[in-house]
């Protein structure tokens, strides 16, 4: 199972990330612990600068911008 965590303090664009990042999950049909971080402590533990970002199994994967549910599903497969 995959760890997801989408960073971001819970504005418009975390909210879009994890809603994108969700509907991903399900369209790869994978199973995935999705979490969403909000606190700046940890998510400037993970070295992000700009929100949302995407982490998958620890590592960050996108930073800054809401990507597209195919470019999630290529970083997921």
């Amino acid at each position: 199972m995959k760890k997801i965590q989408v960073l971001g303090p819970g504005c418009p664009n975390c909210e879009k990330l994890a809603a994108v990042t969700k509907e991903a999950v399900y369209s790869l049909g994978i199973e995935a612990d999705i979490e969403k971080v909000t606190d700046i402590q940890e998510i400037m533990s993970f070295g992000v600068m700009m929100t949302p970002a995407l982490v998958v199994d620890g590592a960050v994967k996108i930073s800054g911008k809401v990507p597209s549910v195919e470019e999630i599903k290529t970083l997921l497969s």
